[in-house]
């Protein structure tokens, strides 16, 4: 137990290393990024929080060649400093080796998915509300709840708010809808009600209508009603689903909460349940880069060849990685079912591993 506590402790303090040694190359990379896009509009600490902000999506998302890095370093330095044949020969078989970084690697990945997922999401929001309000991008928004669908235009009289029930899968066709109108100065000025709302180029066409107008003294008495209705606008069935929430921008607490309002309001949330049936196997997929290193890397480093058992080692994990995300966008698109594409990725690469260390090892 002592023995298996120690190599957990020094996988999780090369997890630490690594994920510093990354950190602070992509914060300065980040950083020259930055600086770059806001030229003359921003200063070095202002550019220095945005890098603080972005860098933790863009170290999430490489967190699987992280971990085999980390495991690659742990086995290395076990078999220079001769600690692995000590182990062997104190009767310590292989696998058993393995096991303390391999579950050491799955905690942590719960912790990385329960704490660290709301983490990312929270910066990357912040990140991104900071860049829209520098940028002046606030024309348009678009938000799913269990209410329904809420969109927002902007015009060169004000906003208009959109709310509606249900749609159908690219936002073009809207029931039950509510329109606000809103003046450049924030006040609710207008509102609008009708069965259904139909995007056409430019326009929506609202069917069987009823407006009041609020700035009046009796909106009810002065209320009109009319067939149809058509009001300007610049939305586009690319830039409604455009709108839509990556999934990695909320954190995977409300996650089911939000793909229930999406598939409420009759959008496909394929996408958001693949993210989030992935974020919950990434504990094993990060189990599985600390078994694919060991398969190549846990030898004393006297039996040579070290640099071409890294290097197929680093190349197994970048294609399982690969293969990961490729199996996501394959899930993404309807091409196979959503469990496959979060799951068999995840599944395969740690029976794929163990069977090469059941192969090499002796017991």
């Amino acid at each position: 137990m002592i023995l298996s506590f120690y190599v957990a402790r020094r996988f999780a303090r090369m997890v630490l290393r690594v994920t510093a040694i990354f950190f602070g190359i992509l914060l300065l990379i980040d950083l020259l990024d930055q600086l770059r896009r806001f030229s003359g509009r921003v200063s070095f600490g202002q550019a220095m929080e945005l890098a603080l902000l972005h860098v933790p999506s863009s170290l999430y998302t490489i967190l699987p060649l992280i971990f085999i890095l980390a495991a690659i370093a742990l086995f290395m330095g076990l078999s220079r400093s001769s600690e692995l044949v000590v182990m062997r020969a104190a009767g310590r078989a292989g696998l058993r080796i393995l096991a303390a970084p391999a579950i050491t690697a799955f905690l942590l990945g719960v912790g990385v998915v329960a704490v660290l997922n709301p983490l990312v999401a929270a910066t990357s929001n912040k990140y991104a509300s900071v860049v829209a309000r520098m940028e002046q991008d606030s024309s348009r928004t678009l938000s799913v709840s269990g209410e329904g669908l809420w969109l927002r235009q902007g015009s060169a009289t004000g906003q208009t708010v959109i709310r509606a029930q249900r749609a159908n899968a690219n936002g073009t066709f809207l029931s039950g809808v509510t329109i606000l109108n809103f003046n450049r100065d924030g006040q609710l000025t207008g509102r609008t009600e009708a069965e259904e709302a139909t995007l056409t180029p430019g326009q929506w066409t609202l069917k069987d209508a009823k407006r009041w107008k609020l700035d009046d003294d009796n909106p009810e008495a002065t209320a009109t009603f009319a067939v149809e209705v058509k009001i300007p606008s610049d939305l586009t069935p690319d830039g409604i689903r455009a709108g839509f929430r990556d999934p990695a921008d909320i954190a995977i607490w409300k996650l089911p909460q939000y793909i229930k309002g999406l598939e409420v309001a009759g959008f496909q949330a394929r996408e958001h349940i693949v993210w989030f049936q992935s974020e919950l196997s990434l504990p094993i997929f990060l189990a599985a880069m600390v078994l694919i290193a060991a398969g190549f890397t846990m030898r004393h480093a006297r039996a040579g060849r070290t640099g071409s058992k890294v290097l197929f080692a680093l190349l197994v994990g970048f294609s399982v990685f690969f293969l990961r995300n490729f199996a996501q966008v394959l899930g993404e698109s309807g091409q196979i079912p959503v469990i496959l594409a979060a799951w068999i990725p995840s599944v395969a690469a740690v029976l794929a591993s163990l069977g090469l260390l059941l192969h090499l090892e002796d017991g």
